[in-house]
């Protein structure tokens, strides 16, 4: 049988029972003859909790202390997954990431998998017992423990079945799959059954949180079939039905892409947007604005440069909102001055929101179709941004959710 990847989410680890299920689904697996190795996250809360104390006592701890800290839960949830294994007749080992290992290079808080050493893991599979992985967490090279960042669990569970050369991912969660937009926001919202892995690494870049940005380019670079499914169904419901439940992400656009123009509505509140005026309009502006922010590790999205007026320009750009005031005095204190810009002004109350879709490279009049129903509900558009297959637009945060369920509607989403 095949090589098995299971992540589950802090949610599907919330409790011993929840954990007990986890380990009655991971067996029923096991039992049909495949081998599973199982990457989960910390009890859900557990993260926040650790951090949250973190700060009681220094409101700017150290990075690398951050880490070693954060790492401690998942390394409870893997022993907890392990003996629930263990208690139902199941043979189960769990490791943390470093002693795989699983080698990341040096930027605590938002580390990058370098290399996975699977010479250990796949001895213990072929000795036919369940290895438990920690997820969101590895080593550097100096021996520091290291963290991926917030739901670098997915990308631990991705990378890991890469290494492993395993036949598909498992991504469980709180959700039943991928959907046209959040279901909270529009009721209407389907479920995909299959989305390719441009589309899905779109929506997880434009806000969708079903899965971390950086698992869906791990699974595109290494061609690795993802699927997207519950942990909340019933653990010992036919393999056979579960197998084909949730969303697959694809590799292969969709077939049907003449009828599928647009795949789905993405949106982040996460978003604040700063602007530099009175720059010069010179060669090198944009690297002198940006090159500071990039490497205070900041990331940078959107990107407007007006026209020029008296040799001289405004500089617009966005940014992650909780990176919002670090970046605003990072410009206002050094940039402005060696730039001669006359001010810095910034908005941390602003939102972007997407059309998606593989089909738009064979249709025209996606955007002035987006365009055109904004702007009947009377909605500004502040930026603009677009790629072959999405449309992004930066907006009023209060219109949010009237942009979102005003674009389902216009594009037919929620009639399948």
């Amino acid at each position: 049988m095949a090589l098995i990847v299971h992540k589950y989410g802090g949610t599907s680890m919330g409790s011993t029972e929840r954990i007990k299920n986890v380990a009655r689904r991971v067996a029923k697996w096991h039992d049909a003859g495949h081998q599973i190795v199982v990457v989960p996250s910390a009890m859900s809360g557990e993260t926040n909790r650790l951090l949250g104390l973190a700060k009681e006592i220094n409101a700017d701890p150290d990075p690398r202390e951050l880490d070693m800290l954060a790492s401690t839960g998942e390394q409870a949830s893997v022993a907890l997954l392990a003996i629930a294994l263990q208690s139902i007749g199941k043979e189960a080992v769990s490791y943390t990431g470093w002693q795989v290992p699983i080698i990341t290079d040096s930027a605590y808080t938002k580390s990058r998998i370098q290399s996975i050493d699977d010479v250990k893991v796949k001895k213990d599979l072929d000795a036919g017992k369940v290895v438990v992985i920690t997820g969101f967490q590895g080593m550097d090279a100096h021996g520091n423990i290291t963290t991926l960042g917030r739901g670098g669990s997915d990308t631990s569970a991705v990378a890991v079945a890469a290494a492993l050369n395993a036949a598909e991912c498992l991504i469980y969660t709180d959700v039943d799959g991928v959907y046209t937009t959040d279901p909270r926001v529009v009721s209407e919202a389907r479920r995909l059954k299959t989305v390719t892995f441009e589309e899905m690494l779109e929506m997880a870049s434009l806000g969708s949180k079903v899965l971390q940005i950086r698992s869906v380019e791990f699974a595109g670079n290494y061609c690795m079939p993802t699927r997207v499914l519950s942990s909340l169904t019933d653990p010992l419901m036919p393999l056979e039905e579960e197998a084909q439940s949730g969303t697959l992400i694809s590799f292969e656009e969709d077939t049907h892409m003449e009828q599928a123009t647009i795949t789905g509505i993405a949106f982040s509140r996460d978003e604040a947007k700063i602007t530099v005026r009175g720059v010069p309009d010179k060669p090198g502006i944009a690297f002198q604005i940006l090159g500071p922010v990039a490497d205070a590790n900041i990331e940078v999205d959107m990107i407007v440069q007006n026209i020029s007026v008296d040799g001289k320009t405004d500089f617009t750009f966005t940014v992650p909102r909780a990176d919002y005031d670090k970046s605003l005095k990072l410009i206002d204190s050094g940039v402005k001055a060696s730039l001669g810009a006359t001010s810095v002004v910034g908005d941390n109350k602003v939102s972007k929101v997407s059309v998606v879709g593989v089909g738009m490279r064979s249709h025209v009049g996606i955007a002035s179709q987006m365009f055109r129903t904004l702007s009947e509900d009377g909605i500004n558009i502040q930026m603009i941004s677009t790629s072959e297959i999405k449309i992004s637009v930066l907006i009023d945060e209060k219109y949010t959710e009237l942009a979102v369920r005003a674009l389902h509607k216009a594009f037919g989403l929620e009639k399948g």
